[in-house]
C-alpha cells in the first residue's frame, strides 16, 4: 500500500540519519579521548622522557617519568595503536616491546619554537574546558560568564605561539610596510594589548630591535610569565609588561603599533576597547587585529574550520567574555561586518582587511 511505502521510507531515512549521525559522534569520541590520552603525556613529561631518553620499555620509560609501570605499559600501548609511537617489535610479549618517538612527532609536541607545535591546542579542551564544565552548565542556565582564570594556566599567547614566532612579522613587513619602516626607527614603540604570557610582545620586540614594547593584560598570572619570557628571550631591556588596563596605564598618542591579538572576541567591552587603542595611536600610528577567520556569514551545516570556532565559542570565549557585565556577548564568531561596526563605533575612519593567507587567522588594520 502507498500509505506503507511512504513510511517505510520515511523509517528508513530516519535510520540512515541515525547512524550516520551515530558514526560521526563516535569518531568524535574517539578524537576527544585521544586528545585526553595526549594531554597526560604532556602533563606527565611522558614524550620528553622519550624524546629525551631515547625507545622505552614500560619499566624504562615509568623509571623515567616517575609512573607506575602498568600505566606506562598501557599508555604506551594505546599511543602505539593511534599512531603517535611506533613499536619495534609488536609481538614481543608486553613488558618487553620497545617503543620510539619519531622526530616529527617529538617537533609537533614538545618544541615550542617549531611552527608545528600542536601541545596548547591539546592542553585547551582537556586541560582548561575540561576542569570548568560544572560551572559552564550553571553559566548556561544563568546567563553569566566563566572568568579565564578559572580555565587554569592556559594562555592564548601560547596556542598562538608557532604564529607570533614564525608569521607576524612577515605579515607586518609585506602587508603593513609603512608600519614596518616606523617600527625599524629608533626609538618606535608598540603596545600589545591582552597579551597574555606575551608571546607576541617578545615576538615583536626580536623582529624590531630599536623599538620598545608595551605588553598590558589585566591578569598578573600571565603578566608574571610574560616577564620570564622575556627575559629568556633576551629582550627585557625593550619590553615591559603591566598587569593593568591599558586604557587606564598607557599614555595616549605614544604609539607607532597597537596590537590586539587574538582578543578582541574575548572581551565584554570591545568598542571602549578600541576606543583606547585609538587614543594610544600616535599620529600615524595603526591599530592591528588578529581574529579568528570565521566566514563572513553564517551558513549551516559548514566546514570543519567554522565547525571548531563555533565549538571554541560555546565552550570558552563566549562564557568568557561573558564573565564581566556588562558584555557585548561577541564570541568567537566575530565576522568582519562586526569588526567593522565595533571599528567605525569606536572612531576609527578606515577598516582593512590585510592579504593575509592563514588558515585560522584574519588580520585587520584600523585606521583614524
Amino acid at each position: 500500500m502507498a500509505w506503507m511505502s511512504s513510511a517505510t521510507t520515511t523509517g528508513d531515512a530516519r535510520t540512515a540519519e541515525a547512524r550516520t549521525l551515530g558514526a560521526r559522534l563516535f569518531m568524535a569520541s574517539l578524537g576527544c579521548a585521544e586528545l585526553i590520552a595526549t594531554y597526560v603525556g604532556v602533563r606527565l613529561g611522558l614524550y620528553e622522557a622519550l624524546a629525551g631518553g631515547g625507545p622505552a620499555s614500560p619499566a624504562q620509560l615509568a623509571e623515567r617519568a616517575g609512573i607506575a609501570r602498568r600505566y606506562a605499559r598501557e599508555w604506551l600501548e594505546q599511543q602505539a595503536v593511534s599512531g603517535v609511537l611506533r613499536v619495534e617489535d609488536a609481538a614481543r610479549p608486553p613488558d618487553s616491546r620497545v617503543y620510539h618517538l619519531p622526530a616529527g612527532h617529538a617537533e609537533a609536541l614538545i618544541d615550542p619554537d617549531s611552527p608545528h607545535y600542536v601541545t596548547p591546542m591539546t592542553l585547551l579542551p582537556a586541560g582548561g574546558i575540561a576542569r570548568v564544565l560544572p560551572e559552564l552548565l550553571d553559566a548556561y542556565r544563568t546567563g553569566a560568564g566563566v572568568p579565564q582564570a578559572r580555565y587554569g594556566d592556559f594562555h592564548g599567547g601560547q596556542l598562538n605561539r608557532p604564529t607570533y614566532l614564525h608569521h607576524l612579522p612577515g605579515w607586518i613587513a609585506t602587508a603593513l610596510p609603512d608600519v614596518h619602516a616606523r617600527l625599524r626607527r629608533e626609538g618606535a614603540r608598540i603596545a600589545d594589548i591582552a597579551c597574555g604570557s606575551g608571546v607576541s610582545s617578545v615576538a615583536l620586540a626580536l623582529a624590531y630591535p630599536a623599538a620598545r614594547v608595551d605588553g598590558f593584560d589585566v591578569d598578573a598570572g600571565a603578566i608574571a610569565l610574560a616577564g620570564r619570557g622575556a627575559e629568556e628571550a633576551g629582550v627585557a631591556d625593550r619590553v615591559r609588561f603591566r598587569a593593568a588596563d591599558a586604557a587606564a596605564a598607557a599614555p595616549a598618542g605614544r604609539y607607532d603599533l597597537v596590537c590586539v591579538l587574538d582578543a578582541l572576541h574575548d572581551m565584554a567591552r570591545p568598542v571602549q576597547v578600541l576606543a583606547a587603542c585609538r587614543a594610544l595611536c600616535a599620529e600615524t600610528g595603526s591599530v592591528l587585529l588578529m581574529e579568528p577567520r570565521v566566514d563572513e556569514r553564517f551558513g549551516a551545516p559548514a566546514g570543519d574550520l567554522e565547525r571548531f570556532m563555533y565549538a571554541c565559542s560555546v565552550l570558552h570565549c563566549l562564557p568568557v567574555g561573558l564573565a564581566e557585565q556588562p558584555s557585548a556577548g561577541t564570541g568567537t564568531v566575530m565576522r568582519p561586518s562586526t569588526v567593522r561596526a565595533y571599528a567605525t563605533e569606536a572612531g576609527f575612519a578606515r577598516v582593512a582587511v590585510l592579504p593575509v593567507d592563514h588558515r585560522f587567522h584574519r588580520l585587520y588594520r584600523l585606521d583614524c
